[in-house]
């Protein structure tokens, strides 16, 4: 799945709309349309979720919502603004309750997982590159509560906010990890397990035992679980505990 960037639309446009400052009503005279910026949003996401990133057009969505593409305009002036509004929306469904409580480890845990949930219920949100992030309100309360699981334990400003950073790093690798290989084998029209079944004789012709001794004792234990169906979780539980051991540290020398 191909890379797309949010901040690629007008920044005026996209802060006033991200926050709803925007006067975009149609302001032809009759009947007030139905049609707002919230149900584009909504009917460009459903799009996304069903077919990818790719697949979103003010065209299509305009025609999943019954009208002309050129309505959509007076709300949303393009692409790059729509997909802005989406990313925040979705951003939207994080902590819905409350904050993450707990210790400080059980506030990250839930940080992650609630990330990586997120992001498994909407794929192509995790191919969106974050370098430009839309600052909306959702994407700001995201942040500040992020940041305040970290806050308090004696780190520097600067730690805090690459804690945060990594911890989302971390998240997103993973579900893009997941992401690859079911596109993998869309693409391919073979699954994972059936692939290396497949590719197991060749390999056996050139793979040398006494130049990879280590290769070849580890290999196929690790590849058998890795064509497990829990593997993804396995993976994910075992990066994030070693994570999480590694902000520990971090948080003691902090202390000392």
């Amino acid at each position: 799945m191909a890379t797309e960037f949010t901040g690629t639309g007008d920044p005026a446009r996209s802060m006033a709309l991200l926050w709803r400052t925007a006067a975009t009503s149609d302001r032809r005279p009759g009947p007030k349309s139905a049609l707002d910026v919230d149900r584009i949003v909504a009917a460009a996401v459903t799009v996304a979720d069903a077919e990818g990133l790719s697949a979103v057009s003010m065209r299509r969505v305009a025609a999943d919502l019954g009208t002309a593409a050129m309505t959509l305009y007076g709300h949303v002036p393009g692409k790059g603004e729509l997909v802005d509004l989406m990313l925040d929306s979705v951003l939207g469904e994080l902590y819905p309750d409350r904050p993450p409580t707990g210790s400080w480890r059980a506030r990250l845990e839930a940080v992650a997982r609630e990330n990586r949930a997120l992001f498994l219920r909407h794929p192509w949100a995790v191919h969106l590159a974050a370098g430009r992030p839309p600052l909306g309100p959702h994407l700001m309360r995201k942040y500040e509560l992020e940041l305040r699981t970290v806050d308090g334990l004696g780190l520097s400003d600067v730690q805090m906010g690459l804690l945060v950073e990594l911890l989302n790093g971390f998240v997103r690798g993973t579900v893009s990890g997941v992401q690859e290989r079911a596109t993998a084998e869309q693409a391919a029209g073979i699954t994972e397990d059936r692939w290396w079944t497949a590719m197991a004789p060749h390999a056996a012709r050139f793979f040398d035992v006494e130049r990879f001794p280590t290769a070849a004792r580890v290999g196929p234990v690790a590849g058998k679980d890795r064509q497990t169906a829990h593997a993804p979780e396995r993976s994910f539980e075992f990066g994030l505990e070693r994570l999480l051991d590694g902000i520990g540290v971090l948080i003691l020398d902090a202390s000392r």
